[in-house]
């Protein structure tokens, strides 16, 4: 697949293929020096593996590692990794590789764009949440004390490496954090994938190759589509964002003890929740959407200290704010969201809001 930016200055390949990191080829277009990042986990199960292979092709290539969690997904962890590529001399020229997860991509991402005012990089992702999602579209981040995601750019990668083989090695919560984002990708465009998911649970649980290569390549093509008519999110791109509004202040008010996909979930139901008091939404569609979520066994629930002003306060700060209230990307049914005049966005009366909040926390997933 091809991911073209609008106006055509930037178009990078996204290829996905089983036995991908075992193949020189998927590497020697890349100029070194080669900065090869990854996280301290990863590094044992992939990172030590693919720098011994690169070295051993001759390509020259130096190897780095951060620590493992979204805490560590911050300036300081930036700043750390970028002396550290100063002090092994390199300069514009080098070409740095994200392998990892969503918080290795979305730092990486970010380093790679301020260093030497922007150098090429590579994401090699080895999560289903990167590769169905982050991996796709050039968002990049750190988050600071006040929000997630809050200080970064858009800054697009040279090329995407998808192996798929490397979901072997993940454990059962990480694969269902990924399948909220491909089940996110079908409620906003594609119906037909959300009948697929619900099919196929049994085989996504069984980690089916067939299975999770079409999933992977469905939300791919979803979130390129989406990214292509809309690079810097002043309009259509605000639609992935759906259920994420909710999702990152419960990130934030759990301090992380939430992972992304589980608040993401909550979100998506509680956004939904907000669709239908507005009339938006059927009650029998936000069943299906709360009845895929359980299918997938998706928790569903939310630590007892966290309250709803908490959530309020938390999602002032969020990327779609005016003005200080928070807007929401909304859907109408599966695979139809809401446009609003081409805002793909709404802000929400207070009193829906809160009544949505108060939902979640005493009907949907207190415990």
């Amino acid at each position: 697949m091809i991911c073209t930016i609008p106006g055509g200055t930037t178009s990078y390949e996204v290829i996905i293929k089983s036995g991908l990191l075992q193949e020189i080829s998927s590497f020697t277009s890349f100029n070194p020096p080669l900065a090869l990042i990854t996280d301290d986990t990863t590094a044992q199960l992939y990172g030590k593996e693919l720098y011994e292979f690169l070295c051993r092709a001759e390509i020259k290539t130096h190897f780095f590692t951060l620590p493992v969690g979204e805490i560590h997904k911050t300036r300081a962890v930036k700043e750390t990794l970028e002396n550290q590529l100063f002090e092994k001399h390199l300069g514009k020229d080098t070409c740095i590789l994200a392998l990892g997860g969503g918080v290795v991509t979305d730092l990486v991402g970010y380093l790679a764009a301020t260093y030497c005012r922007g150098v090429p990089f590579v994401i090699i992702p080895t999560t289903l949440l990167a590769m169905a999602d982050a991996c796709i579209g050039g968002k990049t981040g750190v988050d600071v004390p006040y929000g997630k995601n809050l200080i970064g750019c858009i800054y697009q990668p040279h090329k995407v490496l998808i192996d798929p083989l490397t979901l072997k090695s993940l454990p059962l919560k990480e694969l269902k954090n990924g399948v909220v984002e491909i089940i996110k990708h079908a409620l906003l465009a594609d119906s037909t994938l959300f009948e697929y998911l619900r099919q196929h649970s049994h085989q996504f649980f069984t980690q089916d190759p067939q299975t999770l290569e079409y999933l992977i390549q469905e939300s791919c093509r979803i979130k390129i589509e989406i990214v292509a008519e809309d690079e810097k999110e002043r309009g259509k791109r605000r639609l992935i964002n759906f259920g994420h509004t909710v999702g990152h202040a419960l990130e934030k008010t759990s301090n992380y003890t939430l992972s992304h996909g589980e608040a993401v979930a909550i979100g998506m139901l509680v956004e939904s929740y907000m669709a239908l008091q507005l009339g938006f939404l059927k009650k029998n569609t936000l069943d299906k959407i709360h009845d895929i979520l359980l299918q997938y066994a998706l928790p569903l629930s939310i630590p007892l200290k966290i309250s709803t002003q908490s959530i309020m306060d938390a999602m002032i700060l969020d990327k779609k704010s005016h003005q200080g209230h928070p807007r929401f990307a909304l859907i109408q049914d599966i695979g139809a969201p809401l446009h609003f005049n081409g805002t793909y966005c709404t802000e929400i009366e207070e009193s829906i809001l809160l009544n949505a909040l108060n939902w979640m926390c005493h009907d949907l997933c207190r415990h």
